[in-house]
């Protein structure tokens, strides 16, 4: 019985992958079985090679792996770029009778199923897919009911004919393999009676912002942040919300300004290239004091780049970009679980602090489906807090000699009293100006003192009242430190467990927070050796690391657009403790 497998279909972009991919992970998820799963996909529409893998356990999993098991593979590039992945017992399941000749390596099995035909048989061609999925259950020995039910998730809506021509299509495909091929094979996947939640990274930070009470949404479609958009369209209404799609980044990002000045929770998602365009309301946004939650999901740049891979090189970005001097706050969720709880997060010290608020992620996250328990995402245990919001009997201690609400009062912690539209004695005025405490425009030295440093103050009292914690794994004394930031927790988790299992102990700290950040000169004073992983070229994290402890570090960075694998940081995190890297204080 394999605890680990792994799966993987290939083709051309447009030839469904990425539906067959979530359709065979619902079904494992509905197995009680963990999934993780990882995509790489051209940047078009319609040609170039795409591939969805899986990897799939009773235990649970946080990375993907250099290994696969069955390898679906509708052309043969999809044969050629895995073949290293391919091991003794692996099976390739391929459609013989298309027009490509399948090139199989000669230490795997290959099965060659006629897609198309069966497909046809079923109802129709489109279904190919769904009899390689069929053919997958056989190979697998994986009970073909689960992936029934995941049929009828995908295509219910479609109606009960649909869903009954794709059962079918499954079951020939089942069928081909057990009664026609005369063949054997290990796999015996294992089901269990748990039950799971699958979703990715922008999925989660969608179900974070409804759970938030954010209830206005504006967006430009963008690679690898638009599932925020699709996620919460069509659910956000359910709560009183409203989903927007503008005609280009500038226009989202002040009409979700002007919503959040309305006193609605809002938010906007983008990449890189939109946070661009954004930074210059992000100023206004900071000047005015608006509490507002700005996504960036990051990919490669700069410019266009490689919009369809992974990058963490936005983070100098949004921590210095804008024009003069902005506090913010910049979140990183490391996990999928965190893009939920960051995102409720990132709500609350916008409103806490009245500022805008960068939750940064990155294709990593956004584009991999993960199983978690369904408790994992408990509306019932979110907290809310909307700042100083005052009510009209409160109002007098903010006002003026003549009675005018003061929305921009000088207080000891930053934070001035908010009043929302519509309350009685609370009419105000704000702009991108310098201003005074009523808002209204000043050049004075002293009144520019006075709010330049009211609006310092309010990272100082974040700096000291709230908990910055980093989420830490391995053995505290480890003479090895690993640092890392964003979506390569996973893979160093995993990393760190076949190092503990040669005796090769190790300290991680995975850092979310990444304006203001926890203190980690402590646990680099203890640790012989630092290493800090990241997904850039430049080591920005590393960068920030250096200058607040001090003290030199040994980077580890890939920009090649390929997310980290456990293989690699296991590699990496070997080779500097058999011969560390000679680092100065």
């Amino acid at each position: 019985m394999f605890e680990d497998f792994n799966w993987a279909v290939g083709g051309e972009a447009g030839d469904g992958i990425d539906s067959t991919g979530k359709i065979f992970a619902q079904a494992l998820s509905r197995a009680g079985r963990h999934v993780y799963t990882s995509k790489d996909f051209a940047s078009r529409i319609r040609g170039g090679y795409t591939a969805y893998k899986i990897r799939t356990s009773t235990d649970r999993i946080e990375s993907v792996v250099d290994r696969l098991d069955i390898l679906i593979a509708l052309t043969q590039r999809t044969i050629d770029e895995n073949r290293d992945e391919l091991h003794d017992e692996s099976v390739i399941i391929y459609d013989g009778e298309r027009s490509w000749e399948a090139e199989i390596p000669d230490h795997v099995t290959g099965l060659s199923v006629p897609l198309r035909d069966l497909a046809e048989e079923a109802g129709g061609a489109i279904m190919q897919n769904v009899v390689a999925l069929g053919a997958a259950c056989a190979v697998a020995d994986f009970p073909i009911e689960y992936l029934d039910s995941a049929l009828e998730k995908r295509f219910g809506d479609k109606g009960e004919a649909i869903v009954d021509s794709n059962c079918q299509a499954a079951r020939l495909g089942q069928s081909h393999v057990e009664e026609t091929l005369d063949v054997s094979f290990e796999y015996d996947l294992e089901t269990t009676e748990e039950e799971y939640v699958l979703l990715n990274g922008d999925e989660a930070i969608g179900l974070g912002a409804i759970a938030a009470g954010c209830r206005f949404y504006a967006g430009y479609p963008i690679t690898p942040a638009t599932a925020v958009m699709e996620y919460l369209t069509g659910r956000i209404e359910q709560f009183g919300g409203t989903v927007v799609q503008a005609e280009d980044e500038l226009a989202a990002v002040n009409m979700a300004l002007g919503a959040a000045r309305s006193g609605a929770r809002a938010m906007t998602a983008t990449s890189g290239p939109g946070i661009d365009l954004m930074t210059e309301t992000f100023g206004l946004v900071a000047a005015s004091e608006t509490p507002l939650v700005i996504v960036d999901v990051q990919r490669s740049g700069p410019s266009t780049g490689m919009p369809t891979k992974q990058e963490q090189g936005d983070l100098n970005t949004l921590l210095y970009g804008g024009h003069g001097e902005v506090p913010r706050f910049v979140v990183g969720p490391t996990t999928i679980a965190e893009c939920f709880h960051k995102t409720i997060e990132a709500f609350n010290l916008a409103e806490r602090y009245q500022t805008p608020v960068y939750l940064v992620s990155d294709l990593a996250l956004a584009v991999t489906d993960q199983t978690y328990p369904a408790d994992e995402f408990d509306m019932s245990a979110v907290e809310i807090d909307r700042g100083k919001l005052v009510e009209s009997d409160e109002l007098s201690t903010w006002q003026d000699e003549d009675g005018r609400f003061k929305p921009h009062a000088i207080t000891e912690d930053g934070v001035s009293p908010r009043a929302l539209p519509g309350t009685p004695g609370g009419v105000h005025m704000t702009t991108g100006l310098e201003h005074d405490e009523l808002g209204r425009r000043t050049e004075d030295p002293e009144l520019r003192n006075e709010q330049v440093e009211k609006r310092a103050r309010k990272m100082e009292t974040a700096q000291e009242t709230e908990s910055w914690e980093v989420r830490e794994f391995g053995d505290p004394d480890a003479e090895t430190l690993v640092l890392s930031w964003g979506s390569n927790e996973g893979s160093i988790r995993e990393a760190m467990d076949r190092l503990a299992a040669d005796g090769i102990d190790v300290r991680f700290l995975s850092v979310p927070y990444l304006s203001p950040r926890p203190d980690l000169g402590e646990a680099i004073e203890h640790a012989e050796t630092t290493v800090v992983i990241e997904c850039n070229a430049t080591g920005q994290f590393a960068d920030l690391v250096e200058r607040d402890a001090l003290t030199r570090v040994d980077r580890v960075n890939k920009y090649d657009g390929i997310r980290y694998k456990a293989d690699d940081v296991e590699a990496a995190i070997r080779e500097r403790v058999a011969d560390p890297a000679e680092v100065s204080p």
